[in-house]
């Protein structure tokens, strides 16, 4: 390489690890969140929509604590009470003041929750609200299950940590009549860390065949339910596009395929035996086809890790233009596939369970969605590549070795990390 370009490729790659890495950095907790996934049934009348809501508790009353002044403790959010632990404020459910006035509690779901009707916000009626804690939940994936859920009270003993806590209640909105499309949105900010990252499983039954509808983040832009169209489809195809582009890990392993390709069909083979090994082990993952074990989620992402290291360093390998080398190079791409499968089950299992409707086509969607962010990744960046390598050979060479030393690093990082969790859970 020449001289003059080392120190570009060098500050390069800092920058890109410095990047990446300050976005791995997991900020400090105020309010302890155990659950960011919020589901919503919505039931069809004659006379009304029926919202069955589940909801982690702390989305109801974070924002809603008052300021701390010293050493004095802030006065307590409703239905909460406050305590000093270790110098760290934490909250505890106040059972007695549930029991004492359980709507109260989903009036904080109904004023946040906008359900809109030609350009009318409804307003609803609570009819039901239960507690439960956190891994002694009963099931919600179905109607039936929700239903069951908001008539089932579960045993609850303090002290109880909100963080630790599940709501789950029904919401009535009365209407003149059968409705064809409404749109739904929420406006509560609790103020919670991470919670741009909250999925929302919107399931609508205005027909024999319900529509799943996803979104991420606090919804505060009203997702649109129609009777007819794909939008149930779309939206999990969206979350598989912003899953593999918000995936650093799935990102860096992508960005390694398309530097380590030396022809665009090298790549096309490489990335196509990538989606069969995703594709196969996305399904079984989600169905439950491996291990339960605590130490199996960061098995699989140390080795996710461990791939990005792999393909960075192939991508300084030069393979002799040979079928026997590209071919072996296409089955340890899907072997690797296999294991980044596993990684996107987790995610999709979070938000949808085996029992819900139209289980298929959500995993179809999802995973179209994941392979339409993968082409993007390659659309972005093989042009660009190709670009510098005929302007500029030298040019070329840098940015390849700049981006596959910053992957590597990265993954290093990772890896430790992701050790140190598989070490714990066997501790």
């Amino acid at each position: 390489m020449h001289k003059c370009l080392r120190p570009k490729v060098f500050a390069f790659g800092a920058l890109f690890v410095g990047v990446f890495l300050s976005l791995t950095l997991s900020a400090s907790a105020h309010f302890l969140l155990n659950l960011n996934v919020r589901i919503s049934h919505v039931e069809h009348s004659e006379d009304g929509l029926r919202v069955y809501i589940r909801t982690p508790m702390p989305y109801l009353v974070a924002d809603k604590v008052g300021d701390q002044d010293g050493d004095a403790l802030p006065k307590a959010a409703p239905f909460t009470t406050n305590a000093m632990s270790d110098g760290q404020l934490v909250h505890f459910v106040d059972l007695q003041a549930v029991m004492s006035d359980p709507n109260g509690l989903g009036q904080f779901a109904e004023g946040g929750l906008h359900l809109i009707v030609d350009n009318q916000r409804l307003r609803g009626t609570v009819k039901s609200v239960r507690l439960h804690r956190v891994g002694n939940e009963p099931g919600f994936a179905t109607l039936t299950e929700a239903q069951q859920a908001v008539d089932t009270e579960t045993a609850l003993t303090p002290p109880l940590f909100v963080g630790d806590t599940i709501v789950d209640l029904v919401l009535h909105y009365d209407t003149d009549g059968p409705i064809q499309s409404y749109s739904i949105a929420n406006v509560l900010d609790p103020g919670l860390p991470d919670q741009d990252q909250t999925a929302n499983l919107i399931l609508d039954y205005a027909s024999d065949t319900p529509q799943i509808f996803r979104s991420r983040g606090l919804m505060t832009e009203p997702l649109v339910v129609q009777q007819e169209g794909y939008g149930g489809f779309l939206s999990f195809v969206w979350e598989g596009i912003r899953h593999i582009l918000e995936g650093l890990d799935h990102v860096l392993f992508v960005v390694c395929l398309v530097i380590g390709a030396q022809t665009l069909r090298a790549l096309l083979l490489r990335a196509t035996g990538f989606t069969v090994g995703h594709s196969v082990t996305l399904s079984l993952g989600f169905f439950g086809f491996v291990p339960s074990g605590a130490w199996f989620v960061p098995a699989v992402e140390t080795g996710i890790a461990l791939s990005i290291i792999f393909a960075a360093v192939a991508a300084f390998m030069s393979f002799k233009d040979s079928a026997r080398s590209e071919v072996t190079m296409v089955l340890l791409t899907t072997l690797i596939g296999l294991l980044h499968g596993l990684g996107f089950s987790f995610v999709l299992h979070k938000i949808l369970q085996v029992t819900s409707p139209n289980i298929w086509q959500s995993l179809l969607a999802f995973n179209l969605g994941v392979e339409l962010g993968q082409v993007t990744i390659i659309l972005a960046l093989w042009p660009a590549l190709i670009m510098c390598r005929r302007l500029n050979s030298s040019l070329w060479m840098s940015l390849r070795v700049g981006l596959a030393g910053g992957c590597a690093v990265i993954a290093c990082f990772w890896t430790f990390q992701r050790v140190a969790e598989v070490y714990s859970t066997l501790a």
